[in-house]
C-alpha cells in the first residue's frame, strides 16, 4: 500500500508539482561510495528542509524496456568431505556458466542472470564439480540439483530479496546422495534489480572469471577539487651559495608529482622578492604535502637554499575574494643532520598560501561543461531539477576485434558523477536498457555520452600489460534545449574520427528527460540574468595561460583517482570524455571554424548583392519600395527601433514552426571530417609534442601548431559569438527565445512611446557612466547572452 502511494505520488510531482521528493542522505552515500547501478531501486525518503530547497530525484524507471532475466544465485555447499576443489556448473538450454573455484572458502555467492527471452529451455541445472578429477570424465560429476524453468517465482523490487534454501544433491541416477548439500536461490526479476549490477550476465559467460568485473555496470565519483594558490612574495636573510650577480633565485614548488617555478626574482644583497602567483589543483581531502623550495642557480643546475613543508590541511581555505593573510615562513635549511651542530638558519619565505573555494574547477570546456559550481559545499545552491538519460541500444555497431566482433560499453558523464553500463559481450547491437539520473544545478549544461570497445576483458596477461579500451565515438545532448518533462527518444548516429578518414560507428538510441516542479519555471527563467560561473571568476579571473594549466592537472588527477576504482575507468576514457585534444591545432577543426564564420557572415553578402541589384535599378518596383523606406527613415527616425523589434519578433514567431524537435547531435559536415584528407588527419592525431624525426623541424612544427591553435581559438569564438545571436531567435533554446521574444516586444512599446533621441542618449550615458556607478558583476544582457547555445558543442 506504501509502495502504491509512493508511485501514484511521483507521477503527480510531473503532472502537478506539488509534492517533492529527494534521495535520504543514507542513499546518497551508497550512491557515492558502492559504485552501485542506477538501475537498482533505490529507498525514497521525503526530507522537508530538501524539499523547501527544491532538491529533488526521482526514481521512475520508465525510459526504458524492461528486461526480464532469470537469476541465479549460488551461495554455498556443506557437508563434503573436502571443498578446495569445488566449482558449480549452471546449464540452461545451450548457455552455461560456471563459478569460481573454491579454494580457501566454503562459500560463493555468486549471482547469474539469464536473459528469459534467449531461455529454450524447460529446466535449469545446477551441477557440482570438482576440477582436480576434470581428467577423469566419469569422476568430474559430483551431484545436481534441477529445476523447472515454469516454477521460478517472480520477484518486484523493493520486494526483499527470495530467501536461499539448502537442496540435496542427487547423483545422475536421480537418487539423493548421502553427503553434500548446496545454498541456492532462484528468481525471475529485471535491470532494475538490486541484484543485476552484481550478476554474472549470461552474454558474459565465456568471459574468464577474473575479468568479469569488467564487464558489470558502475558508478564512479570524481574527487572533490580545489584550486590551490601559492602567492610568493619575498625572501629575506637568505644564505646564498654564489654571487647573486651571477646567478638567479626562483622559488619552486612542489605538490604531488607537479613542480611550479617562478620566474627570476630581483635580489638586493640577502633578499629576492617575486610577487608571483602559482597555481595548483589540489584534491580532497587535502593529505598531500607542499613544498617549496629557494633555489640558486639555472633551470638546469640550482642548488637548495631552503626550504618549507606544508600539510595542506593546515592551508587557509577561502571563500570569497579577500586577500589570503601574508604569512611569514621559517625556511628549514636543506641537508640538515639530525642531532648536528648548525648554524643559526633565519632565511624566512613571505607568502600567501590559500585553498580557493569559490573558484569552479573545469574539467570540461566551457562551451560543453556539465557543472559549474564552486569548490566548497556551502556556496552550492538548490538543484533545480532532475536528468533522467535511459540507453536504450545500439544499432549497426562497427566490429573492433578479429572475427567481426565488438565488446561495446557506454560511458555518461554529467557533474561529478559518471556511469558506465554493462558491457555487452560479442554483439553489434547490443541491448543495455539501463537508466540513470542525476540532480541539475545549472540549465546551461551538457552531458556526454561515449560509446567503447572493452579490450579489458581479455586474459590476465593482456591487461597487466596496460590494454587500452577503444574509442568508438561520443555524442552531447544540451540541457537547455530540452523542454521540461519531455521525452526524447531518438538514435544518434556515432561518428568516429579514424587516421583513414571519418567513420560512422554505428547508432546509439537514448531516451532523455529534464524535468523540474512547475513552480520552478520563472527560477529557470532568472538563471538566464544571472552570472554563469561563480562570482569570483569575475572579481579575480584566471589567465587564459592558468586555466590551460589548470585543466590540464584537472583531467590527470580525474583519471589517476577512476583509475583506482574497481574496476578502474581507464586514462584513455577519461581524456576522451573531457575532450582534452579539443584545443590542439587542426586543419580540419580550423576550415571547420573559418566555414561557420563564413555561413555567419553569408547573409551580410547576400544583403550586400541585394543592395547592388537595387542600386542598378535590376527590379523597378523594389528599389522605388527602398527608396520609399529610406525616406520614411529620415523623415520619421523614431521609428527605427519599432521596426527592429518587430522584424526579429516576427523572425522568432515564423520560426516557431519548424523548430527543432530532437536535441543535435555531431555533424560530420560541419566538423569538415567528410572533407579532410589522411594528412591532415595524421597530423591532428599525432601527440603534443611531436613524434617526427629533427630536432630543427620538430621545434618549428610545435610552433606552427601553437599558432594555429591561438588562430582557431580566436576563430572559434568569433563564431560561437555570431551563432549565439542567431540563436535568440531560433528556438534553440525554448526559455531563452521566449524570453528574447518577451524582450522585443517590451522594446517594441518603448521605442513607440520614447523617442528614440532619448534612447541613444540614455545609452551613451549609461555607457559613459563614471567608475563608481559600475558593477564588478557582468550585465544582465551579458549573463543572457553568454548563455546561448552555440554549434561548438557538436563539432567532431
Amino acid at each position: 500500500m506504501v509502495m502504491m502511494r509512493i508511485t501514484y505520488t511521483a507521477v503527480d510531482v510531473t503532472r502537478h508539482s506539488l509534492i517533492k521528493y529527494v534521495i535520504c542522505p543514507m542513499q546518497v552515500e551508497k550512491m557515492a561510495n558502492q559504485s552501485s547501478n542506477e538501475s537498482a531501486p533505490k529507498e525514497t525518503c521525503v526530507n522537508t528542509d530538501a524539499a523547501n530547497e527544491g532538491d529533488k530525484l526521482t526514481r521512475r524507471y520508465d525510459l526504458v524496456e524492461e528486461m526480464k532475466f532469470l537469476f541465479v544465485r549460488v551461495i554455498r555447499v556443506r557437508d563434503f568431505p573436502t571443498i578446495h576443489n569445488l566449482y558449480v556448473e549452471i546449464k540452461l538450454g545451450n548457455m552455461k556458466a560456471t563459478t569460481l573455484f573454491l579454494e580457501n572458502t566454503s562459500s560463493w555467492n555468486q549471482v547469474f542472470a539469464f536473459e528469459t527471452e534467449k531461455i529454450h529451455s524447460i529446466n535449469i541445472d545446477i551441477l557440482v564439480k570438482d576440477k582436480t578429477m576434470a581428467t577423469n570424465m566419469s569422476h568430474e560429476f559430483i551431484g545436481h540439483v534441477k529445476f523447472c524453468v515454469g516454477e521460478v517465482p517472480k520477484r518486484v523490487p523493493p520486494e526483499s530479496s527470495l530467501a536461499p534454501q539448502w537442496y540435496k544433491l542427487e547423483d545422475k541416477t536421480g537418487k539423493n546422495l548421502i553427503r553434500g548439500d548446496i545454498m541456492l536461490s532462484l528468481w525471475i526479476g529485471t535491470q532494475a534489480d538490486e541484484y543485476f549490477p552484481h550478476a554474472w550476465c549470461s552474454d558474459a559467460t565465456r568471459i574468464n572469471g577474473n575479468a568479469i568485473g569488467f564487464t558489470r555496470s558502475k558508478v564512479y565519483m570524481s574527487p572533490t577539487l580545489w584550486y590551490l594558490r601559492v602567492n610568493v612574495i619575498q625572501a629575506h636573510d637568505l644564505l646564498l651559495k654564489f654571487h647573486p650577480e651571477k646567478s638567479d633565485i626562483f622559488v619552486q614548488v612542489d605538490l604531488g608529482g607537479l613542480r611550479l617555478r617562478t620566474s627570476f626574482g630581483k635580489s638586493e644583497k640577502r633578499k629576492a622578492f617575486w610577487n608571483e602567483d602559482l597555481m595548483f589543483v589540489a584534491q580532497e581531502p587535502f593529505n598531500e604535502t607542499l613544498i617549496l623550495s629557494i633555489e640558486q642557480g639555472t633551470l638546469v643546475d640550482h642548488v637548495s637554499l631552503g626550504t618549507l613543508m606544508l600539510n595542506l590541511k593546515d592551508v587557509q581555505k577561502r571563500l570569497n575574494d579577500a586577500p589570503a593573510d601574508s604569512l611569514w615562513y621559517n625556511l628549514d635549511r636543506p641537508g640538515i643532520i639530525e642531532n648536528a651542530k648548525e648554524v643559526k638558519f633565519a632565511s624566512k619565505l613571505n607568502a600567501r598560501i590559500s585553498l580557493d573555494g569559490a573558484y569552479h574547477v573545469m574539467d570540461e570546456a566551457i562551451e560543453y561543461s556539465s557543472d559549474y559550481r564552486p569548490s566548497s559545499r556551502e556556496l552550492w545552491s538548490s538543484s533545480i531539477g532532475v536528468l533522467e538519460l535511459g540507453i536504450l541500444k545500439g544499432t549497426n555497431l562497427m566490429p573492433m576485434k578479429r572475427g567481426g566482433r565488438t565488446d561495446a560499453y557506454c560511458v555518461a558523464k554529467y557533474g561529478p558523477k559518471w556511469v558506465r553500463t554493462r558491457t555487452i559481450v560479442d554483439s553489434l547491437s547490443p541491448n543495455w536498457n539501463e537508466q540513470y539520473v542525476w540532480e541539475v544545478y545549472e540549465p546551461f549544461t551538457v552531458i556526454t555520452i561515449a560509446v567503447f570497445d572493452n579490450n579489458k576483458i581479455l586474459d590476465t596477461e593482456t591487461r597487466a600489460r596496460g590494454t587500452r579500451d577503444t574509442i568508438m565515438a561520443k555524442i552531447r545532448i544540451r540541457l537547455s534545449t530540452l523542454e521540461r518533462g519531455k521525452v526524447y527518444t531518438h538514435s544518434y548516429p556515432l561518428i568516429g574520427l579514424q587516421p583513414f578518414g571519418v567513420k560512422k560507428m554505428g547508432e546509439i538510441h537514448l531516451a532523455v528527460r529534464f524535468s523540474w516542479p512547475f513552480v520552478s519555471s520563472l527560477n529557470m527563467c532568472q538563471f538566464y540574468s544571472t552570472p554563469l560561473f561563480p562570482v569570483i571568476h569575475y572579481l579575480s579571473p584566471l589567465s587564459n595561460s592558468q586555466f590551460d594549466n589548470l585543466r590540464n592537472q584537472t583531467v590527470h588527477i580525474i583519471a589517476r583517482s577512476l583509475s583506482r576504482a574497481e574496476p578502474a575507468l581507464g586514462r584513455e576514457v577519461v581524456c576522451f570524455m573531457l575532450d582534452m585534444r579539443s584545443d590542439m591545432w587542426s586543419m580540419r577543426k580550423g576550415i571547420s571554424n573559418y566555414n561557420r564564420i563564413m555561413s555567419l557572415i553569408s547573409d551580410f553578402v547576400a544583403f550586400m548583392k541585394w543592395l547592388e541589384d537595387i542600386k542598378h535599378w535590376k527590379n523597378p518596383t523594389a528599389t522605388l519600395l527602398f527608396h520609399f523606406l529610406c525616406i520614411l527613415v529620415v523623415l520619421f527616425p523614431e521609428a527605427i527601433f519599432p521596426l527592429i523589434s518587430f522584424y526579429l519578433f516576427w523572425i522568432g514567431l515564423k520560426r516557431y514552426v519548424n523548430r527543432p524537435k530532437n536535441p543535435c547531435h555531431i555533424d560530420a559536415t560541419l566538423s569538415g571530417a567528410d572533407t579532410t584528407n589522411p594528412e591532415d588527419l595524421e597530423e591532428e592525431l599525432d601527440v603534443f609534442p611531436t613524434q617526427i624525426g629533427g630536432e630543427q623541424l620538430r621545434r618549428r612544427y610545435d610552433r606552427l601548431r601553437v599558432i594555429g591553435r591561438n588562430a582557431q581559438t580566436a576563430a572559434d569564438h568569433l563564431a560561437t559569438i555570431g551563432e549565439r545571436l542567431q540563436s535568440l531567435c531560433s528556438w534553440r533554446d525554448p526559455r531563452a527565445t521566449t524570453l528574447f521574444l518577451l524582450f522585443c516586444v517590451v522594446g517594441l512599446l518603448v521605442t513607440i512611446v520614447v523617442p528614440s533621441q532619448v534612447i541613444i542618449f540614455i545609452w551613451i550615458m549609461f555607457y559613459l557612466r563614471h567608475p563608481r556607478f559600475r558593477n564588478s558583476d557582468p550585465l544582465v544582457p551579458h549573463n543572457f547572452f553568454t548563455r546561448m547555445p552555440s554549434k561548438q558543442a557538436f563539432i567532431l
